[in-house]
């Protein structure tokens, strides 16, 4: 491996622009092999531009890149994979219907005498898997396995190209804790074997488990570098935010009030499995002035749960109330202008029209009204001036304020215009699932507080997490999912996070 005092990577004075903005303003990064450098900041930062300038995405405007101390032009992901640099997209780039081993020898592959070496690959595969601690089923279809699988078979396509610098981007947001924990076993044995590892993330306590040092970018612009032993939890998010960040959720005491939702043995089965309940007899009541978690292994029923109760699926049989009227067979629109609604798990597919413009997306609750109609036409001024509410109350940043396109915004701004539209509705139920999914700690400090205000307003705030810190930072009440049934009901502060994961993991019940 490469002399350990010699710098792998050197990003020395990077500017990218895009129109509007300066998403990388003059930045120098340095990352020696045998390190574990955590690139940390807000939605929005710079990070993942930096990161696709390294790794052949983007063109810097200004700046120079060094490999090995010696200038390198990487205009493609191809020359940076031939100069050994990889990434793990946050969105992982695989073919679902072609097994693991396909995926990963896919662009590299090896042929004998002009038929496709198979055998060598796999060989190859599976020891790559045996050194690194990454085991997996050459042979199994990418659509039949775990999304933590999924990873291990994106960083085995980048040790089987033979790379030296790994950047892995969000490498977490969609992982079980369990999974995490895997994770970060394995950039450590990849450490250990002096690969140089960049770690974009916005979680604190992961930066502090594995990162050596540590890069903090704002608003575009370099911040520092610090060791990580050296560090502090809340001194990194200062750093981040250039504010102090209150990790505790501040909450006045509960003023519970009528029901606003309830569910009565609500039941679904499986669309491919006839003999599985994905919702087995769900019953439950939320309140006005509660926020009600709904805990629980990601895949127990709870996206089921969620689309059922605002009609994106129908149950099989069961009652679902809103302010006391049945609206089990309601449309969608019907269920929104009686008062619900909702802050969905994937932002990209079912909270935004990534071609449109912010303001186009800020409508989606209102255009049909009459006050935001002319004639039968769109009233455009009033659409305009309701966005520019919004942008200004919610903090939404964006190059081209409300005519920026959604798809060109960071996700944590993304985030934002839909609870704010959301919250801005008129509503009595907020119904939201993983609201808080891949933000940095500022956002999800400004989400939870969002939540709570509603709760203090005499809403009902149904909230689907699969983040423990969350759940019991949050929730007035929490009911746990496993396997599609409610497992427990209990209040925050009489249970552990232990506790919980028994529930989830349903070696324990509490109903």
């Amino acid at each position: 491996m490469d002399n350990k005092d010699n710098y792998a990577i050197e990003m020395l004075h990077i500017t990218k622009m895009f129109p509007g903005i300066i998403a990388n303003d003059d930045i120098t990064l340095r990352v020696k092999y045998g390190e574990i450098h955590a690139l940390l900041g807000e939605n929005g930062a710079g990070k993942s531009t930096l990161m696709s300038c390294l790794f052949g995405l983007y063109k810097p405007e200004a700046g120079e890149i060094r490999l090995d101390g010696q200038k390198v032009d990487i205009k493609t992901p191809k020359v940076a994979n031939d100069l050994g640099i990889g990434m793990v997209h946050q969105h992982f780039m695989q073919i679902k219907n072609f097994t693991v081993l396909e995926n990963i020898i896919l662009g590299v592959e090896s042929t004998k005498n002009g038929v496709l070496d198979m055998a060598s690959a796999r060989e190859k595969v599976v020891a790559l898997g045996k050194q690194y601690g990454l085991n997996i089923d050459p042979d199994a279809k990418v659509s039949d396995i775990t999304v933590g699988m999924q990873q291990r078979v994106e960083i085995l396509k980048m040790l089987y190209r033979n790379c030296k610098i790994l950047i892995f981007d969000e490498p977490t947001a969609v992982l079980t804790p369990q999974e995490i924990d895997d994770l970060m076993e394995i950039m450590k044995n990849l450490k250990k074997e002096g690969k140089a590892i960049l770690f974009i993330t916005h979680k604190l306590d992961e930066i502090k488990a594995v990162a050596d040092n540590c890069t903090v970018l704002r608003l575009g612009k370099y911040i520092g570098t610090v060791p990580v032993a050296n560090t502090t939890v809340e001194a990194l998010s200062e750093m981040m935010v250039g504010r102090k960040i209150d990790f505790h959720v501040q909450k006045a005491p509960q003023k519970l009030g009528e029901v606003a939702l309830e569910l009565k043995n609500v039941t679904l089965t499986d669309e491919f499995n006839k003999e599985k309940k994905v919702l087995n007899n769900v019953s439950f009541a939320v309140h006005r002035g509660e926020i009600l978690c709904v805990a629980g292994i990601e895949g127990n029923g709870q996206s089921e749960l969620v689309k059922v109760i605002n009609g994106l699926m129908k149950q099989e049989s069961g009652e679902i109330y809103l302010n006391g009227k049945d609206i089990s067979h309601a449309p969608i629109r019907e269920r929104l202008t009686d008062g619900m609604t909702y802050v969905p798990e994937d932002r990209h597919k079912h909270g935004l029209i990534l071609d449109n413009t912010l303001e186009e997306n800020l409508a989606l609750r209102k255009y049909f009204l009459p006050e935001y109609q002319h004639k039968g036409f769109i009233d455009f001024k009033m659409r305009a001036k309701l966005a520019d509410d919004l942008i200004q109350r919610f903090d939404i940043r964006s190059s081209e304020g409300r005519k920026t396109v959604a798809r060109s915004m960071s996700g944590g701004n993304q985030q934002k215009a839909i609870v704010g539209r959301e919250i801005d509705a008129d509503h009595d139920v907020l119904v939201a699932i993983q609201p808080t999914r891949g933000l940095d700690v500022g956002a999800i400090e400004y989400i939870h507080k969002n939540l709570v205000e509603e709760r203090d307003e005499g809403k009902a705030v149904l909230l689907v997490s699969y983040d423990l810190e969350e759940v019991m930072n949050v929730s007035d009440r929490i009911i746990v999912f496993h396997a599609g049934e409610i497992v427990a009901d209990v209040k925050p502060e009489e249970v552990t996070v232990n506790e919980l994961g028994l529930y989830m993991a349903g070696s324990k019940r509490g109903v």
